[in-house]
C-alpha cells in the first residue's frame, strides 16, 4: 500500500511538472504572437518611412544638380556679355546694368560684379552696391580663373562664381550668380507632407495586411494552443496533427513523443505498482491458507504442523527477497544512487564469482567455462558489477538445460571491456526479448517461481549497468540459449 501511495503521488508531481511546463509554453506562444506583430510593425513601417525618405532625397538631389547647371550656365552667359567691351565701366555706360536687371527679373537670380579689389561694382538687387565682399570662392575664382558652383544646405541658396573677361581676353572681375531656393525648399515641403500622408496610409494597409498574415501564419499556433489547453485540461489522448510548416511539425513531433513517453511512464508505473501488489499479496495469501488450516484443524500431527511451518518460512523468505530486490530498485534509481568506485581487475572478479556459482552449476551438471582474452582493470564498483554479473550467470545455469553449459568471456578495447555471459538453455521467445528487463516481467511465470525469481533480477542488472554508462544486449534463440553482452567504460566519467 506504501509503494502503491508513493507511486501515485509521483505521477501527480510529474502531471503537475507537465502542466506548469504547458502553461509556461502556452504564455511564451501568446507573448511571441505580440512580439512577432510589434517587430514586423517596426520593420514594415521603418521599410516604408525609409524608402520615402530615400526617394525624396534622391529627387531634392537631381533636382539641385540640375539647377545648379542651369545657375551656372547663366552666370557663364551673362559673363561672356562683358568680352565685347575693354572694361567695366563701358559695359556699364552701354547699358550692361540693365541688361543684368532683365536677366535678373526673368530668371529670378541676383547677380553681383565683383572688380579685382573685392569690391561689389553692380547688384541687381541694390544692396551690396560699393561693399567689399568677403566670399570664399570669389576668392578662390580671382586666384585661379575657374567658375565653381556651390549648394548652401542651410539657406537653401546656389551659387555660382565664373571669371569676366573684356574684349581683350584680359581677366576683369568676377561675377556671382545667386539663386534664391527657398521657393523650391517650399515645395518640397509641400510634397513632403503630401508624401506624409501616403505613408500613413501605406503603413495602414501594410499593418493590416500584416494583421491578416499573421492570422493565417498563426493557426496553426493556435491549434496548437488549443490541443495543449486540452492537455492541461486532463486529456492526454489529445496529440498535434503533423502538418502544416516545417517548425509545426518538428513541435507536433516533439510534443507528441513528450505525451506518448509520459503516458508509457503513467502506464509503466500503474503496471509496476499492480505487479508489486500482486507480487507481495501471493506469498501473503499463501501464509494466511496456510495458517487457516493449522487453525481449522484439531490435533494437527507434528509432521503436518512442521510441514505448513517449514512452507510458511518459505513463502515469507519469498516475501524478503522481494522486498529486498524492491529496495534494491530503489536504490539503483539513476537519479540518486552512488557509486563506490574503485579501480578493479576484472579478471580477478569474474574468476572469483564463477567460482562462487559453480555449486549451482555442479547440481545441474553444467559445465561452467570462463575465456579471457586479455588483462583488465576497470573503474567499477566492485560489489554492484559482481551483482549484476552473479544474476546474469546465475539466470545463465537456472534456466538451462542439464548437461548443459554456460560460457563467459571477458575482452577489452581501449575505451570499453566486455562480459559476454552465454548459454545453452532455453532461450527467450522473441516477443519477449524487449521486456525482460521490465520489473517483474517473466517470460514463464510458473517456472520462475519455481527457480525462486522475482522479476526484478534483469531490471536491477540493467539499472546498475546504466549507472555505469554501460549499455547490456540480448540475443536468445528458443531451446537453443542466450547471449547476454555488456559494454561498460574503462573508466568512469562522473556526468554532472
Amino acid at each position: 500500500m506504501f509503494n502503491k501511495n508513493k507511486n501515485k503521488k509521483e505521477i501527480n508531481r510529474r502531471k503537475i511538472v507537465w502542466i506548469r511546463i504547458f502553461d509556461n509554453f502556452l504564455k511564451f506562444i501568446r507573448r511571441y504572437t505580440v512580439i512577432q506583430f510589434v517587430v514586423s510593425a517596426v520593420i514594415i513601417t521603418a521599410a516604408v518611412i525609409g524608402t520615402f525618405e530615400g526617394f525624396e532625397y534622391i529627387y531634392k538631389e537631381s533636382v539641385i544638380t540640375r539647377q545648379k547647371a542651369v545657375v551656372q550656365n547663366e552666370a557663364i552667359l551673362i559673363a561672356a556679355e562683358y568680352a565685347g567691351y575693354a572694361g567695366l565701366h563701358d559695359a556699364e555706360l552701354s547699358g550692361m546694368g540693365s541688361r543684368l536687371n532683365s536677366y535678373s527679373a526673368m530668371n529670378q537670380i541676383r547677380i553681383r560684379i565683383v572688380d579685382l579689389n573685392y569690391n561689389v561694382y553692380a547688384d541687381t538687387y541694390s544692396t551690396d552696391y560699393g561693399k567689399t565682399i568677403i566670399n570664399s570662392k570669389v576668392f578662390d575664382t580671382v586666384v585661379s580663373h575657374k567658375t565653381s558652383t556651390v549648394y548652401d544646405y542651410k539657406s537653401g541658396d546656389i551659387q555660382a562664381v565664373t571669371p569676366v573677361y573684356n574684349d581683350e581676353g584680359d581677366f576683369i572681375a568676377v561675377l556671382v550668380a545667386d539663386l534664391d531656393y527657398t521657393e523650391i525648399d517650399s515645395l518640397f515641403m509641400n510634397v513632403n507632407s503630401q508624401n506624409n500622408n501616403i505613408k500613413v496610409i501605406i503603413i495602414t494597409i501594410c499593418l493590416i495586411a500584416l494583421i491578416v498574415l499573421l492570422h493565417f501564419l498563426n493557426r496553426p499556433v493556435r491549434r496548437i494552443i488549443d490541443i495543449m489547453a486540452n492537455v492541461n485540461a486532463g486529456h492526454n489522448d489529445e496529440r498535434i496533427p503533423l502538418k502544416g510548416y516545417t517548425e509545426i511539425r518538428e513541435i507536433a513531433e516533439d510534443f507528441n513523443g513528450i505525451m506518448d513517453k509520459a503516458n508509457e511512464t503513467d502506464q509503466s508505473r500503474a503496471e509496476f505498482v499492480s505487479n508489486v501488489s500482486h507480487e507481495l499479496k501471493t506469498p501473503i495469501t499463501s501464509i494466511k491458507v496456510l495458517a487457516e488450516s493449522l487453525n481449522t484443524q484439531e490435533n494437527v500431527p507434528i509432521e503436518v504442523y512442521q510441514e505448513f511451518m517449514q512452507d510458511i518460512v518459505t513463502e515469507i523468505d519469498r516475501e524478503s527477497k522481494i522486498i529486498e530486490d524492491l529496495l534494491t530498485l530503489v536504490r539503483m534509481d539513476k537519479t540518486t544512487a552512488t557509486l563506490n568506485i574503485t579501480s578493479v581487475n576484472m579478471n580477478e572478479l569474474l574468476e572469483m564469482t564463477l567460482k562462487r556459482l559453480k555449486p549451482i552449476a555442479q547440481k545441474k551438471n553444467i559445465e561452467l567455462l570462463f575465456e579471457s582474452f586479455r588483462p583488465v582493470v576497470a573503474q567499477i564498483d566492485e560489489v554492484k558489477m559482481t551483482q549484476v554479473i552473479s544474476n546474469l550467470v546465475e539466470n545463465a545455469i537456472k534456466y538451462n538445460v542439464d548437461d548443459g553449459w554456460v560460457h563467459v568471456s571477458l575482452n577489452a578495447d581501449y575505451q570499453y571491456f566486455y562480459i559476454r555471459v552465454e548459454d545453452s538453455g532455453i532461450g527467450i521467445p522473441e516477443e519477449s526479448q524487449n521486456k525482460i528487463f521490465e520489473r517483474f516481467y517473466r517470460v514463464d511465470k510458473a517456472r520462475s517461481r519455481e527457480t525462486g525469481g522475482t522479476g526484478l533480477g534483469l531490471a536491477i542488472v540493467r539499472n546498475i549497468i546504466l549507472l555505469h554508462h554501460g549499455t547490456i544486449k540480448v540475443h536468445s534463440e528458443e531451446n537453443i540459449g542466450t547471449t547476454f553482452t555488456m559494454r561498460v567504460p574503462l573508466n568512469y566519467v562522473e556526468v554532472q
